[in-house]
């Protein structure tokens, strides 16, 4: 047992949820038929009513969105892959029926909550001994569908956190139309589903090695004009197409201010929200850096892993968690290399820890059981909470605990540099309870974080505050490894 007691001092800040940030979302309603309607009706106004109503919204939606006439021509064109536009609309109108199939979206209505840090990709005009950090959070609105937000700000030479305001605009990233596909990965993807077939082998030998989803849209049509009975294609053809569709690049507005983005729902795996980013800035072996980030897709059924991949967070490339430990929730990886292998923490059965190794970034075969409940606030399952922290005495490991009442707490463990899968210590009691100032919200009696950093001596934990907001906690990193040492 130590004498001096573990220093771990909140910070008065808090993000909590905002209702008036919106986004735009396409909105259809109902089927084909209720859309022909609504054409129709605006195809008989008249030009005088065409041109009020049209001037009425955006008098009403400019401010609160960036080029709002760009994002109703854009629904419109949309529209047009679910119905039929027949002869000549003009500018005006094709506005004004691109407005009758949007709708605002209040990203964060109901919570903002489960951050993860890092240092920025921009360290540019920032004080000595200060760093500028990037900070994600799972917001949550309608429906309870989560989404992926940013904010940024200053951890001064003291550890003082200064936040940059947030953008009064919300915009949605929107997906690369042309991205391609690794016609060797897709292979081995397809195996692992189970879905590798005569079928399949015949489709993916007639791609390239890099190859758009149109060409494979191309090929499916090909082969089904092809075969004598073409319904034996078409659950190949949707096991592929769903395949693509799960992994997408996304484009940045060059513009964009980081608190601006939303990394909404794209694909059919997420249909129902993208939950608890673990970001880490990953140093490969000749020193460059790129920023991953594993997260829960969740399309209403079932959890699949996900990663996104980038350099600077102006492209990003979005891919499926492979392998088979690549399952459950909080994957959370080392910020590089170990003896060349990719490593990462996760929670495969839903209770223990476990430490996973691999050659591929998005394949996990290998996984060891590292850790299990031992004290009485975790009796119930552990997870991680982010990335592993090097030190010099270990891999700093936060984790969480669930115990009586499912109540979650956070604590720590300290993992050999060398040999992570030994460890060194072992908080007995966590560091982090709920307060009772903490203990109301979505989810009551939970503190909880999907990453932490370190910064001039100090552990800076940003965490949740039982599923609705988030605040911060600051640890002499000396203190915590003397609390976790043999």
């Amino acid at each position: 047992m130590h004498e001096a007691a573990l220093e771990v001092c909140r910070v008065p800040q808090r993000f909590a949820a905002d209702d008036s940030r919106v986004m735009t979302r396409f909105f259809f309603p109902g089927d084909e038929h209720r859309a022909k309607s609504i054409v129709q009706r605006v195809m008989e106004l008249s030009d005088v009513e065409v041109d009020d109503l049209l001037d009425q919204v955006l008098r009403n939606f400019s401010s609160r969105h960036h080029d709002i006439e760009s994002v109703l021509s854009e629904h419109y064109v949309r529209l047009g892959n679910h119905l039929p536009l027949n002869g000549y609309i003009d500018l005006q109108r094709q506005l004004l029926i691109g407005a009758y199939f949007t709708m605002e979206y209040a990203i964060e209505a109901a919570a903002l909550f489960n951050p993860s840090i890092v240092q920025a990709p921009n360290q540019g005009a920032v004080p000595d001994g200060a760093m500028r950090f990037l900070m994600s959070l799972r917001a949550t609105g309608e429906g309870h569908i989560s989404s992926i937000v940013f904010r940024t700000g200053i951890l001064d030479r003291k550890g003082v956190l200064r936040f940059d305001p947030p953008s009064r605009f919300a915009r949605r990233v929107r997906v690369v139309e042309d991205r391609l596909y690794d016609n060797k990965t897709f292979r081995l993807k397809l195996d692992e589903m189970g879905a590798y077939n005569q079928l399949a082998q015949s489709i993916l030998d007639r791609l390239d090695p890099q190859f758009p989803m149109s060409g494979l849209n191309d090929v499916i049509d090909g082969l089904r004009n092809e075969l004598e009975v073409p319904q034996a294609l078409q659950e190949t053809s949707d096991n592929m197409i769903w395949l693509a569709r799960s992994n997408y690049h996304l484009k940045v507005p060059p513009d964009a201010d980081p608190s601006e983005l939303v990394i909404f729902p794209s694909s059919e795996n997420e249909s129902h929200g993208i939950e608890d980013v673990r970001l880490v800035r990953f140093i490969e072996d000749d020193g460059s850096v790129l920023y991953f980030g594993t997260y829960t897709a969740y399309n209403g059924h079932c959890i699949l892993p996900q990663i996104i991949e980038t350099e600077d967070f102006q492209s990003v490339k979005v891919h499926t968690m492979n392998g088979r430990y690549a399952q459950n929730k909080g994957m959370a990886l080392f910020p590089r290399r170990i003896d060349g292998w990719f490593m990462n923490i996760s929670r495969i059965d839903g209770e223990n820890l476990y430490l996973m190794r691999s050659d591929n970034i998005r394949f996990w075969n290998e996984a060891r059981i590292l850790q299990t409940p031992r004290f009485p606030w975790e009796f119930v399952q552990i997870g991680n909470c982010g990335s592993p922290l090097e030190t010099e005495a270990g891999w700093l490991l936060l984790t969480h605990g669930v115990g009586p009442m499912r109540q979650y707490c956070i604590g720590a463990s300290l993992l050999d540099l060398n040999d992570p899968s030994k460890i060194i210590g072992q908080l007995r009691e966590p560091m982090l309870v709920p307060t009772e100032g903490e203990r109301d919200g979505y989810v009551p009696n939970v503190v909880y974080s999907c990453g932490a950093l370190i910064h001039n001596g100090q552990v800076v934990i940003p965490y949740a505050v039982s599923d609705s907001a988030t605040t911060f906690a600051t640890v002499p990193l000396d203190n915590l490894l003397s609390h976790l040492a043999g």
